[in-house]
């Protein structure tokens, strides 16, 4: 094989950092099949779910071998998700092409369809799955649908214990000299748990003027208030002359981003969780784009005499500028929101109500993503998230309640757009460590407390990080491993034994490096939940917490004082700056 280049552009841009920073190489590689657009791994580790341009396949970690595949003829899988039904089996969901989404199972070898989530009976009421995501063991899925303009959020609920007797009733009857695999099988169905719609103004409300509406409902005028914020937003922006912006921006009304939640604290909104197996969610939060309200629905079974009906969410969190993006931490308590004008807000779920709200005072500081960089670790004290913005910077906070926050700037604006970070992803299995992917293909592993590089990772000379714009990748936090899709660079010239321009799934194993084992920590087995009770009466509940309130007293005067510091502090400031 012989080299067209000297060295790649990501060879050339960890040169610089080669002196202080160690190269990770690679560990493994695999051929993969044809056109692979999306990875996902198993919790366990055990399995990789691939999904390309002629169906699924289920490979085997350990040897990185086909263990099952699911093919169909012009059938291309773009997204794709896995989680532990059971010991021995799985559940995938995935997204086609053309917008379907389904749900499969791998057990004993074998890939079996159980469902389609959005079948298109009538053509002229095409439903097409935007998102389509699987709670941690596979009790429910939220999946965005839209259909002739609409939008809104369906909540599925899995009949997962009666799937895996369906799936070992399956495996017994193949076992038979006569039998026909799938044919005939009829798998239980699921069910819409909730269906949620993009909030409207109530009928017969009118908002304007201070003294037009009578607050007797909180939920209903925040939520009110908020829809009459949007409309306003979107008269303005009909007048912009902009024509790809306004597209860009209707294109994006409507879409929602939700996060599934743990039991946490003793309101009344978490009681179910005392008949829920620990891990399982009982609630679905979600925000919609262009609003500012975080809005709460308790995951139950829409009643069999109102299937239509609307639910109301349970409860709202008003924010006071349009929420950008979300994040939530591993046991749910904590959700971080970023919102315009950067402005950072922390809730509490278990207080009900907000942590911290941070102002970010950097420029150019328009916040795009937002992670927690504590992947285990949850203090009731104080947080730290990452905040990526949209021009490149990379931003460290550190806040709680009643506390003086910290901001510190990890990575500066890059010089040029190569360096802008396309994807930044929490490595559960090391430290407050973040992978971050750059548009220009270079990988490199962060420490976000110490401010440095810990690893660049370089895949082959032959090769190159496939659409580093985004990544196909997984990470397997037990094997401490990372996978990613790697395209061959078309500099090389391949010999007429080779495929040329065949893909291949780069295998980094953190393990192996020295350096990154002080990183390296045991990740619980399940999300981790705090020790709370859950009561039936409200009454119960009130006297708990104000049984909680007479405990802290101290810790919140403490709080209060600081809080207050902090307040004169910033008075001064300002009124020295306005002198």
């Amino acid at each position: 094989m012989k080299k067209g280049k000297p060295d790649t552009d990501m060879e050339a841009a960890c040169k610089a950092e080669e002196s202080r920073v160690e190269a990770l190489s690679l560990s493994r590689a695999a051929e993969l099949p044809e056109s692979t657009n999306c990875l996902t791994c198993s919790e366990d580790g055990r399995y990789l779910g691939l999904g390309h341009s002629q169906g699924l396949s289920v490979w085997c970690t350990s040897s990185l071998t086909c263990a099952a595949d699911w093919l169909e003829d012009r059938l291309e899988i773009t997204s794709i998700q896995m989680t532990s039904m059971a010991e021995t089996a799985y559940l995938l969901g995935t997204i086609d092409d053309m917008g379907v989404a389904r749900v499969f199972a791998y057990h004993c070898d074998t890939i079996h369809l159980l469902s389609v989530v959005n079948i298109m009976d009538d053509i002229n009421k095409r439903s097409v799955c935007l998102t389509f995501e699987l709670s941690h063991g596979g009790q429910y899925a939220a999946a965005t649908i839209s259909c002739n303009g609409a939008v809104w959020l369906e909540v599925h609920h899995f009949p997962s214990e009666t799937w895996v007797k369906e799936l070992e009733m399956v495996v017994s009857q193949t076992q038979e000299p006569i039998s026909s695999g799938d044919l005939g099988v009829k798998w239980s169905p699921l069910s819409v748990a909730t269906k949620i719609k993009p909030p409207k103004i109530t009928a017969g409300t009118t908002l304007e003027g201070p003294h037009a509406v009578q607050v007797t409902d909180f939920l209903t005028y925040f939520s009110d208030l908020d829809v009459d914020t949007r409309s306003h937003q979107e008269k303005e922006q009909s007048f912009d002359t902009n024509a790809e912006k306004r597209k860009q921006t209707n294109e994006s009304t409507g879409y929602c981003t939700q996060h599934f939640l743990l039991p946490c604290a003793q309101f009344p909104g978490d009681r179910t969780a005392r008949s829920q197996r620990a891990g399982l969610p009982v609630a679905v939060c979600v925000w919609w784009m262009g609003g500012r309200n975080l809005l709460q629905y308790l995951l139950k079974k829409a009643p069999k005499n109102e299937p239509d009906v609307e639910p109301m969410p349970d409860m709202l969190w008003p924010n006071a500028k349009k929420i950008l993006c979300s994040a939530v931490s591993r046991c749910t308590r904590y959700i971080a929101l970023g919102l315009d004008n950067a402005l950072v807000s922390v809730w509490d779920r278990q207080y009900g109500s907000q942590l911290s709200v941070v102002s970010m005072s950097a420029p150019d500081c328009a916040i795009s993503r937002i992670h927690f960089a504590d992947h285990w670790h949850v203090s009731t004290d104080e947080v730290r998230l990452l905040l990526v913005c949209k021009s490149g910077a990379i931003h460290r906070v550190t806040t709680g309640r009643g506390t003086k926050c910290c901001t510190t700037l990890l990575t500066e604006r890059p010089k040029d757009s190569g360096g802008l970070p396309t994807t930044s992803a929490s490595v559960p299995f090391l430290q407050s460590t973040f992978l971050v992917v750059q548009r220009n293909g270079k990988m490199f592993l962060q420490d976000v407390v110490n401010k440095t590089t810990v690893r660049c990772l370089i895949p082959p000379e032959t090769h190159l990080i496939a659409t580093p714009c985004s990544p196909v990748y997984a990470l397997n936090t037990k094997r401490q491993t990372l996978f990613i899709r790697g395209d061959q660079d078309s500099s090389y010239s391949a010999t007429p034994k080779e495929d040329d321009g065949q893909s291949h799934l780069l295998v980094f194993h953190f393990g192996e490096s020295d350096i990154l084992k002080q990183f390296i920590v045991s990740p619980p087995d399940s999300p981790q939940q705090e020790e709370t009770q859950s009561f039936v009466s409200l009454e119960q509940t009130c006297n708990l917490y104000l049984q909680q309130r007479a405990l802290s007293v101290d810790e919140r005067n403490t709080a209060l004082a600081q809080t207050w510091k902090q307040l004169q502090e910033t008075a001064a400031e300002t009124q020295q700056s306005c002198s």
